[in-house]
């Protein structure tokens, strides 16, 4: 039994409680050595009754398991309830695809390729000795689907290689092309291996980014500190923040990583809960090694699996608040993520000015935003998820995309067709990277529409006679198939998210709008694997009726599955989404064609969205920030407040 009355129905669950559902496993018959854990969450009550928690009340405390039998392939959903301490359900998966990939298969995959003979001698005509292996990179990919008969039924990764010239050196420098491992997983072996005719050497220049590889550090960067003499502005009790009017309870998932929970400003909901749902990166180069690379990297692998230790100083700067991350290995024993979720406050510039002359009037407020935010490493990409809030009502997500690229070997003399050379004989294949937002809206409230807009020059007429005249037109989206929508940057397609229920200050509903960037959408050709796989990447905006079971844009099992599943499925029945408790998707992402810039180490690419107040307030919410002058600040050794 797990005591729970100070508890609130979404804070993670604890260590402790992560350790008695281990132990119900092991009491359980049902439960072999071969089991592996590749799902251990809290299992969120419903929506009715969190609303309705007071604290004090008791809480059932439940968890989500995806169980895998390593040696079968067996997939089970498991609940163990905690508050009655027994394993509730115990469901075997027939649907189409796969638990996510472990590391503990993970660190198998480079045993089992290696092993091969007809993979050792496939390298072996590519300059790789036997000596060399040790220091061989074995990357596994999820499979895809490509339909291909002898890979039906089976949990499968594609690998490749690269050479490294030492332990520290960077193998994305040297990939070996032409060699493409399918693992079987289960049955510990390599299934088929592609070995394409030799043609292209392995590329041999070293591009390594370690400490002592570097060049000299910048002597003339002088230190920039962030100090809050005061301390933060914000307040954590447990799970829950307060910040300036904001409140929110923060929440993790080993698949979504960071999710916000019943965000609220001035007392008045606006998202029941938030997160990244999934991401996709499908390549645009058609050849052996890289024509199935699209990587569903939340579905695949678990962006909350793969997150970070995240250090002081470095990955965020100022006065921190940690969110220490409980979790489950492959085994469903208890660790810690040290660091994995940071928060803090940054200045944000210029919040609102205005210089008046006639009345001798000159006021300037600076803005301020909190920052929650995490990273996960993928293989080669990092990505970091922040989530900002401000000052004026605003709330922002911003993806950050770095790492290293994929790389693609090119024979000497040639240019590389599928992409931008980005070294000798070293080229990056364009691709594209797509996330997903799950907004669980409640805009004042659990009943909200979502309408859009756009604006169009008005005909020249008697209602327009200089020409200077636009319209902004209107539409409510009613159903689901309504509702699959793509930005326009020419009309600045938008949409608002209101309460029709509640009248604002000017006798409208009040609104938050959907501000997006008219981004490419998935490129690959209608009828590819990744265009089956991948629906949610064909639409910038979805809205559902809300459904407990629609978590994810690409379905519960994106991991091999045929496609098909996730939004595109979730549409079809054409539900009624006005005056309801709906959910807005947003796909959104980075379209990138490789540059030498992006190696060794890609700088950051930003991709994101903002959801801005509209008719939500009386007024600007910001007038009362008081006109804080930084005394740091100076110019010859004057104070001055900069604009």
């Amino acid at each position: 039994m797990t005591e729970s009355a100070v508890r609130h129905p979404l804070d993670p669950l604890d260590l402790g409680e992560i350790a008695a559902i281990r132990a119900l496993l092991d009491r359980d018959p049902r439960c072999t050595n071969a089991m592996r854990v590749t799902t251990l969450e809290l299992r969120e009550p419903a929506k009715p009754d969190v609303l309705a928690h007071r604290p004090g009340d008791a809480v059932v405390r439940a968890g989500r398991l995806v169980l895998l039998n390593s040696e079968s392939g067996e997939v089970i959903e498991v609940i163990a309830d905690l508050t009655a301490g027994r394993i509730a359900s115990w469901d075997v998966v027939t649907a189409d695809g796969q638990p996510p990939i472990i590391l503990d298969e993970f660190f198998k995959i480079a045993t089992i390729v290696k092993s091969d003979p007809a993979w050792r001698a496939a390298v072996a005509r590519r300059g790789i000795t036997e000596a060399d292996y040790d220091l061989v990179q074995v990357d596994p990919f999820s499979a895809g689907n490509f339909g291909y008969p002898e890979e039906q039924g089976r949990r499968l990764v594609r690998a490749v290689a690269y050479w490294r010239g030492g332990p520290k050196d960077n193998g994305y420098a040297h990939p070996i092309e032409g060699v493409v491992a399918v693992v079987d997983l289960i049955g510990g072996r390599i299934l088929t291996l592609v070995d394409d005719p030799v043609a292209i050497p392995i590329p041999r220049k070293p591009r390594n980014y370690h400490r002592e590889a570097l060049p000299p550090p910048r002597t003339d960067l002088k230190k920039l500190h962030i100090t809050q003499p005061d301390g933060p502005s914000f307040s954590v009790d447990g799970w829950n923040v307060t910040w300036q009017g904001w409140t929110f309870r923060v929440g993790f998932t080993p698949r979504e990583g960071l999710v916000l929970h019943n965000l609220s400003i001035a007392g008045r909901s606006v998202i029941y809960r938030a997160s990244i749902s999934e991401m996709v990166v499908p390549y645009a180069d058609p050849t052996t090694n890289h024509y199935w690379k699209n990587a569903f990297d939340a579905g695949e692998y678990g962006l909350g699996k793969l997150a970070n230790q995240l250090e002081l100083g470095c990955d965020c700067l100022g006065l921190i608040h940690y969110f220490d991350i409980p979790a489950a290995d492959d085994f469903g024993q208890p660790t810690l993520m040290k660091n994995a979720v940071c928060m803090h406050e940054e200045d944000y510039g210029v919040l609102w000015k205005h210089n008046e002359f006639r009345t001798d009037t000159f006021e300037t407020r600076r803005s301020r935003r909190l920052v929650i935010s995490f990273f996960a490493t993928v293989g080669n990409y990092d990505y970091g998820f922040y989530w900002y809030l401000y000052l004026d009502g605003t709330i922002q997500l911003e993806a950050k995309l770095t790492g290293i690229i994929q790389t693609a070997a090119v024979a000497p003399g040639e240019a590389y067709r599928w992409g931008g050379m980005v070294d000798e004989n070293l080229g990056g294949p364009t691709h594209q990277h797509f996330f997903n937002a799950r907004l669980h809206m409640m805009v004042d409230g659990e009943a909200n529409t979502v309408t859009e807009h756009e604006f169009l020059p008005r005909p020249w007429g008697a209602d327009n006679p200089h020409g200077n005249v636009f319209d902004t037109t209107s539409r409510v989206l009613s159903r689901e198939r309504d509702a699959a929508r793509e930005a326009d940057g020419r009309t600045g397609r938008y949409w608002k998210i209101s309460n029709t229920n509640v009248v604002n200050s000017v006798g409208k509903a009040p609104a938050y709008k959907l501000a997006v960037t008219a981004s490419p959408l998935l490129l690959a050709q209608v009828g590819s694997a990744v265009h089956r796989r991948a629906g949610f990447a064909t639409k910038h905006v979805w809205v559902t009726a809300y459904d407990p079971a629609e978590r994810f844009a690409a379905g519960e099992y994106p991991n091999q599955h045929a496609g098909g599943a996730g939004l595109p499925a979730y549409i079809a029945d054409n539900a009624n989404i006005e005056n309801t408790d709906i959910v807005v998707w947003h796909s959104f992402g980075h379209t990138h064609v490789c540059k030498p810039e992006d190696f060794p180490i890609m700088p950051v690419e930003y991709a994101g969205f903002m959801l801005k107040p509209n008719g939500f307030f009386a007024g600007n919410i910001a007038m009362d920030v008081p006109a804080d002058t930084d005394p740091a600040s100076a110019q010859h050794g004057a104070s001055c407040c900069c604009d």
